[in-house]
């Protein structure tokens, strides 16, 4: 699966999501205390593209975006703007029309995070649209300690992981370390959906 690159980034587009995204991307470099190149060498994304970003001049694609969360030591979630935690024992619940989703411009790929309160524990919930031969590319590693869980429900999923490539039907599962390279792709002329968890180490 080819790594995503950032001339790939999609079309402009001036919403609601993309400026919320750059402004969460902008609050996150300057409590690091990062310019705009400092960034860029981190993440290996350019500073015009960063820029954009920033701006919410484009959107980027879900490689770009996750090697601009992992630069900044966060998560993705955080910067689409996944909503708060819960209060110390308080229930949240978080309907449908809340979701905060991320799609990628050149590809139609759809993240929903689907976890209430994702900052309330250790795991994160999430559910993955990939369309017909779309491809995430490889996604950069994770901190140690962080492990993928999924279950597909809909479709055929490819995952690639450390070199080995695995075929998911729907109703299978798949547990990983998500510390290496690793990426997903629907190889069919069918869509495919499947939720996957994500815990870290607190």
């Amino acid at each position: 699966m080819a790594r995503q690159d950032e001339n790939a980034a999609g079309p402009q587009y001036g919403d609601d999501l993309a400026g919320a995204f750059g402004s969460n991307v902008r609050r996150r470099r300057e409590e690091a205390g990062l310019t705009l190149e400092q960034l860029s060498a981190q993440s290996t994304v350019s500073r015009a593209m960063l820029s954009k970003v920033e701006r919410g001049e484009k959107s980027p694609t879900i490689g770009i975006a996750s090697r601009i969360a992992h630069a900044l030591d966060t998560s993705l979630s955080d910067l689409i703007g996944a909503p708060a935690a819960a209060a110390s024992g308080a229930a949240v619940v978080m309907r449908k029309s809340e979701r905060p989703v991320f799609r990628d411009p050149e590809t139609g790929f759809e993240r929903h995070i689907v976890s209430a309160a994702p900052g309330a524990g250790r795991a994160e919930m999430i559910v993955h649209h990939l369309p017909a031969h779309v491809s995430t590319g490889l996604l950069p590693a994770y901190p140690p300690g962080t492990e993928k869980q999924l279950v597909v429900l809909q479709g055929t999923l490819t995952a690639a992981v450390g070199g080995i490539s695995e075929t998911l039907n729907a109703g299978d599962s798949l547990f990983l370390q998500a510390d290496a390279d690793h990426g997903f792709a629907n190889r069919t002329n069918a869509p495919c959906e499947y939720i996957m968890v994500i815990s870290r180490r607190t």
